[in-house]
């Protein structure tokens, strides 16, 4: 399992780092696009539709991703962002609470439909922060990581308290917590090192955070994503054991799927297109 695991993650790096800093955007565009389609027929998927009509979903929506992308002005993305935003605060963060509805009704395919937009938010935003600078999206993409193993080592030392006993039982709020303060931590000293030995960390979504709003402001918007980066992860993790799936899909073996490796970056994203529009 490890050995595939890194296989998997040697192919991944040798094909998504080249297209991400070469600055070549039809092939980054490409990528992207594949990778929507894929997340959108997981997502199908986890939502009950049978395989064949999943696949069908997961081709038109990349070809209407494509389609968006080409056509779709400034404005309108930020509306999207917004909108993906709200839907993650009313909509999808109630569920883990609540409960998700029974697969096959009107509610479960309302709530398919929506997620769907989300996951285009996410991957819009990734277009979005990719064309600000690879780095620049790189550097959002690494507080949700960082925030993912700070939390797996402080729950595996100090893990007491089930953070979501039902839906993810590993998961504690030792563990979170953990993840926060790792991310507080590392965005801090990338800030500090951006005046100094590192300036070219001035380029990152923490430095530019600093710079139009100061520390406290900062720090809170890290906090949020942080928490909306946990959210996520939970929200896929319910989707899955309401159908009784162990992986999104087994697209990229001992990882899982698409879904599986974006979770956490799909409310995450959009927010912080939305806060980099502001400065």
């Amino acid at each position: 399992m490890l050995k595939t695991r890194i296989i998997t993650a040697v192919v991944l790096l040798a094909v998504l780092l080249p297209v991400l800093f070469f600055n070549y955007f039809p092939a980054f565009a490409l990528v992207v696009t594949l990778f929507v389609g894929a997340a959108v027929w997981e997502g199908a998927r986890l939502f009950g539709l049978a395989e064949s009509k999943a696949r069908v979903a997961g081709f038109v929506g990349g070809a209407l991703f494509v389609g968006l992308m080409v056509t779709a002005k400034p404005g309108s993305v930020n509306a999207l962002y917004g909108v993906a935003a709200l839907l993650w605060i009313i909509r999808y963060a109630p569920t883990l609470g609540l409960g998700l509805p029974q697969l096959g009704g009107a509610a479960n395919w309302s709530l398919a439909i929506t997620f769907t937009f989300a996951v285009f938010a996410c991957f819009f935003a990734i277009v979005g922060l990719y064309l600000h600078s690879p780095l620049f999206l790189l550097s959002v993409m690494v507080l949700v990581w960082i925030a993912d193993i700070g939390a797996y080592f402080s729950g595996k030392a100090f893990g007491k308290r089930k953070l979501a006993p039902t839906i993810s039982p590993g998961k504690s709020w030792e563990g979170a917590i953990g993840g926060a303060i790792a991310v507080l931590a590392i965005a801090s000293v990338s800030v500090v090192l951006a005046d100094g030995s590192a300036p070219w960390l001035q380029d990152t979504f923490a430095y530019k955070l600093h710079a139009r709003f100061g520390w406290g402001l900062t720090l809170l918007i890290l906090l949020v994503i942080v928490m909306f980066s946990v959210i996520g992860d939970l929200f896929e993790s319910a989707l899955k054991r309401r159908i009784g799936f162990k992986d999104s899909s087994n697209l990229l073996p001992g990882h899982g799927g698409v879904l599986d490796r974006v979770d956490a970056l799909i409310p995450v994203l959009p927010m912080a297109a939305l806060v980099t529009s502001w400065i």
